[in-house]
């Protein structure tokens, strides 16, 4: 069974600056029945209007990662990195004990289009850590990439929870299988439609979720493009 998650039923926040769509329960957004997903706390997406952002404010004890869809991201943290991120790059930051942050959008005349996801720890109290993923030539088309995992394995970016993140780009052509093993929960955030998970269709923005052990099949049109998360 796929549980669906519409784009419209999302909270929705405009702040000139910024206008965000938030999947689970967020700042002054709060619906008891979207609280998050296993370990996935927060899929928030972010347009930031030209010389807009996020001033230096702290966090603690979160996974947190960016994903870069358009524009640009200028991040800057207390650990000392200083990065300025396109599109198709990942931010992986660790936020431990804590630590601080700003994120801003660089460019005078264009906005910066972003997804800010939020990760449960495996364990609180972890030292801080900053990581990206860019990809290679030849991912630039793949159907399924892994971009973060637990073991960095296959150049993915690290991360301190029993979770996979593929960047999926399906097409009508092909069929993208993902096996879930059982005690694992698989969330599939679509950012370009529109995407199939198993028999369901879903569009931009929208979400499908399911913890039914076994294979899924993902498929798209030209286009397509879609984050699957496989958490414990």
């Amino acid at each position: 069974m796929t549980t669906i998650r519409r784009s419209s039923d999302r909270g929705h926040a405009d702040h000139g600056w910024l206008d965000s769509r938030h999947t689970f329960s967020f700042a002054d957004y709060h619906d008891p029945a979207h609280m998050g997903f296993r370990s996935l706390r927060v899929i928030n997406q972010d347009v930031i209007a030209p010389g807009g952002g996020f001033p230096t404010h702290p966090h603690r004890d979160m996974e947190i990662f960016s994903y870069i869809l358009e524009g640009a991201l200028q991040h800057r943290d207390s650990m000392g990195n200083g990065r300025v991120l396109k599109p198709g790059d990942i931010q992986l930051m660790g936020a431990g004990t804590g630590v601080q942050h700003s994120e801003f959008n660089p460019s005078p005349t264009d906005p910066a289009h972003i997804l800010q996801i939020w990760i449960r720890p495996r364990a609180l109290g972890l030292k801080p850590s900053y990581t990206e993923w860019h990809p290679l030539p030849e991912e630039a088309s793949a159907p399924k990439v892994l971009v973060i995992s637990a073991d960095g394995r296959d150049g993915s970016a690290q991360i301190r929870q029993e979770a996979d993140v593929y960047l999926l780009r399906p097409t009508a052509d092909g069929v993208i299988p993902h096996a879930l093993r059982s005690g694992r929960g698989l969330w599939l955030q679509v950012i370009r439609g529109p995407v199939w998970l198993d028999d369901t269709r879903l569009e931009a923005g929208d979400a499908g979720s399911t913890e039914r052990p076994g294979e899924h099949q993902i498929q798209g049109e030209a286009g397509s493009e879609a984050l699957l998360f496989d958490l414990v």
